[in-house]
Parts: C-alpha cells; structure tokens; sequence
C-alpha cells in the first residue's frame, strides 16, 4: 500500500503543464455543448405532441448528461489529442440543427435583418445574474471531472498541476475556482454591510466554519486513510477549504475598507508586492527549493501560506468583475456591450501575461505569483465571454422560433405569462442539470471529493485500460449528477450553514 502510493504520488508531481493555447480552446467546448443542448431541446418539445416521449425527469437527466458532461469527459480523456476536431464537430452538429429549426419554425413574416434589428432593441429580464451561474457549474464541473480523472493514465499529464512553474488546466481551475466565488460575492451583489464594521468581520470570520471543518475532515481522513498526496501542491497539512477559507476573510475585511470602484488597483498592488517580494529576496528560493518540511508550522505548509496574496488578488478582481456584470441592464445591447468589454478585457490581460513571462517569469500555481493571477483573470473572463456568447445565441433562437422556455440566463420581457406558459417555464427551469448543480454547489463539490476518495480506495487507477478508465469516470460523474439532480427536483437546497 505504501508503495502504491508513492507510485501515485510521482504519477502527479514534476508536470509542466500545457500552452495557453490549449487552455484557451477548451473554452469554447461547453459553450458549444450548451448551444447544442438548447437546440435539441427545441426539437424535442416540438416533437412532444407527435412523438413517445415517456419519463421526462428521466430523459431531461440524460440528455443534459450527455450533452453536457460526456463530451467534457471524453475531452480530457480519450478525445484530448482532438480536441479542435471535437469542438468543431460539435459546432457543426448545432449547425445543422439549427438549419432545421430555422426551415420549420422561424417566423417568415419578418425579414430577417429587420428581426435582428428588432432583437437587438428588445428588453431582457434576467433568470440569474447574467452568464455568471453557467460559469459558476461548469468550473463546478470540469473541477469535479479532474480530480479524479488526474488519477487515470487516460488524463494527459499536460493538463495536470504543474509542479514548479507552467500552465496545466487543472491549475486554471484553481483560480478559476476562487474567480467563481467572488463573482457572487455579497460585496458583489452590492449587500450593504449591516451593523458595524467590526460585527460585519466577524460574521464573515464565523461564516466560514463549514471550510474550515471540511478542511479539517479532509486532513484527518487523508492522514489516517493514507491516501496519496501531493505535498508541493499546499503543504502537509493545509488544502485547498483552508486557502477558500482564508481568503474569504481576508478579502471580507479589505472590502469593508477599500473603495468598491478600485479594487483592481489593489489587487494588482497586492500581487504586485508579492511579486516583488519573490524578486527581491530569498522568498522564491524558499518557496521553490526548500526541502526542509520538519522545522515548524511555516516550512511545512509554506506553499499553501504564501500563495494567499495572490489568491486575494485574484478574489478582489473578481468581485470587481462582479459589480460590473450585475449592473442592471435591461435591453439585449447592452448585454452585448458587456460580453464586448469582458473579452476586450480578456484580451489585454492576456497581453499584460505575455509581458509578464517575458520580463519576470513564468506561470506558478504553485507560488501564486503575479502572472499566475493575470492569467487566471484572463482566462476566466475569457471563458465568461464565451458562455456569454452562447447564452446570447440561445436568447437569439428563443426570439425567432417557437420555443421560449428554453433554459438560459436571459428572457425576453414577457408582460404576462399564461398559466400554461408559467408551468411550462417552471417545469424546463426544474428539469435543468445546470440549475441542479447550481442549487447545491458546496455539496456537489464535496460529493465529487468523497467519490474520488471512495473509486481510488476500490479502483487501482493506475493500471486500468483507457476504456475501463472513461466507464469509470462517467459511472462517478453520472452518480454526482444523479444525486444532485434527485435534490434540485425534490426542491431541496443543502445549507451548511
């Protein structure tokens, strides 16, 4: 068993990671997949009247599943070396679904410029903070796909966390993951802070018990199971709950403090700092060299301590990218005015990064260092701008066809639902996969760790076949989704606190 577990231990240590390039393609896959998902759902309630379709609850789960989470599997598994091919087929998949829409249901009436000329100057009313929640699940998502599929000789290693410095996707997803929290932050909601300073502080700090207890049980588990780690990633004794944890609190009391319309300033003077520290001193060298895991507390855990400041940093932007999504909005311009600045953010940023690797250095998860925050703010803006894009494509086809209900984060401005066109609303919003992730988020999470926990104590991942690997993979993504999907339709929501 020890050995085993060293053997697993080396499988995910010393990586390099991937380009920017790759990270940056995946964006465009589950924005594909949810375009194509819509489009099928068109044709699946067109067809309600003529054709057999018994057990919705059941083929709603199994169609999102499978358009939703398959190809996010076999993306990073069997299909990584095609990875354009996929998306591009997929791409032309929704094309041609589109075409048959467009023949049987579009009105004719309208000619087609003056249409879109009409859509643009339409009102919205949003379902959820626009293109925010898609973001939210899918990092929920492709999180909870690679922390099991890591383990598998299926998963690229190139997509792993790097170990010193690179670009893995799986260290997007550590950013990406503190990026999506922030977004609906209360501070980004725009809640006013009730009672005094202090008393706010000291809700936020007793506000984070559930992290730090599942902190906790994850660090007693691992240590008494003696389930393979990867110290580099955080440290001995530290993981990934306490750095939300801290972080959380942390920023809580700098947002009480900061002016909400400048908090990029000083995330970048935070990260900036930081930066200039690891330059400057002998920080880096600590970080990145040091072996010496026994002297005290610090030494042990030095990873996950010190890569705090670039989290915070990446935290405050977020909340600033935050205040700016959920502006209110009422017409579909603007909206596209939104998505415009979000990718032109996404673009200058990525230029900033390049300087940075020029001029500095490379990309560290690992240390949390300044261009490690940039790209981490880049990609997921850039990642938000394509959901966005997709969910205004699906707003599109909800204006020219027939369908209105299908799932997305905007609605055309209705003046008055009939009571068959509410029911039909609520019953497509309950059968929706994304909604059931984004209902209970922490607990799917949290579902998705104890199940990686539970297939490596049962499975020896390391020498199963490519197939048998994938089977495995959607048999654990299947029974998150499953047990998530029973809750949402259930209308039972799991607070932990």
């Amino acid at each position: 068993a020890m050995a085993q577990r060293e053997v697993k231990q080396a499988f995910v240590s010393n990586l390099n990671g991937t380009s920017l390039g790759e990270v940056a393609l995946g964006s465009f896959l589950a924005p594909v997949c949810l375009i194509l998902r819509a489009f099928i759902l068109v044709l699946y309630y067109q067809a309600k009247g003529t054709l057999p379709l018994p057990l919705p609850l059941t083929s709603h789960l199994l169609l999102d599943f499978s358009v939703l989470v398959i190809p996010l599997v076999l993306s990073c598994t069997l299909l990584s070396s095609i990875l354009l091919q996929v998306i591009v087929c997929l791409t032309l998949m929704s094309a041609c679904v589109f075409c048959y829409i467009y023949r049987t249901s579009f009105l004719s009436s309208v000619v087609w410029p003056q249409k879109i000329v009409n859509l643009l100057q339409s009102h919205v009313q949003f379902q959820q903070v626009p293109f925010v929640t898609l973001f939210r699940v899918f990092v929920n998502v492709k999180t909870a796909i690679s922390i099991l599929a890591v383990d598998f000789s299926v998963f690229p290693r190139r997509y792993a966390k790097t170990e010193t410095y690179g670009t893995g996707v799986m260290d997007f997803g550590v950013g990406a993951f503190i990026f999506a929290n922030a977004l609906v932050s209360p501070e980004a909601r725009r809640r006013s802070v009730s009672g005094s300073k202090m008393s706010h502080i000291t809700k936020q700090i007793l506000s984070v018990w559930p992290l730090v207890a599942l902190g906790m049980a994850r660090l007693v588990s691992i240590k008494m199971t003696g389930y393979h780690e990867h110290v580099t990633e955080y440290g001995i004794h530290w993981n990934f709950f306490f750095t939300l944890a801290i972080v959380r609190v942390l920023a809580s009391v700098l947002l009480v403090v900061l002016p909400a319309g400048q908090l990029w300033l000083f995330a970048l003077l935070i990260s900036g700092l930081y930066q200039f520290a690891l330059e400057t001193s002998e920080l880096k060298t600590f970080l990145m060299h040091n072996k010496d895991r026994e002297k005290d507390f610090v030494h042990a855990n030095k990873e996950g301590i010190f890569s705090i400041a670039g989290y915070v940093a990446i935290y405050l932007t977020g909340v600033q990218i935050g205040l700016y999504v959920m502006q209110p909005r009422s017409q579909v311009k603007d909206c596209l005015k939104m998505l415009f600045i979000l990718f032109l953010g996404s673009l200058l940023l990525y230029a900033a990064l390049f300087i940075c690797q020029t001029l500095v250095e490379p990309v560290s998860r690992r240390s949390a260092n300044l261009p490690f925050v940039i790209w981490s703010v880049a990609q997921s803006l850039f990642f938000m701008s394509c959901l966005g894009l997709a969910d205004m494509v699906i707003l599109f086809s909800k204006g020219a066809c027939c369908c209105r209900f299908l799932p997305s984060s905007m609605n055309f401005e209705e003046k008055k639902l009939t009571p068959l066109a509410y029911k039909k609303k609520g019953e497509i919003e309950r059968l929706c996969l994304i909604q059931a992730v984004s209902r209970n988020q922490l607990l799917f999470f949290l579902l998705a760790n104890l199940m990686t926990g539970v297939t490596n104590s049962v499975v020896n991942t390391l020498s199963c076949s490519n197939l048998f690997s994938v089977c495995v993979l959607l048999l654990y993504m299947f029974v998150n989704c499953l047990v998530i999907y029973v809750l949402h339709i259930s209308g039972i929501t799991v607070k932990f606190w």
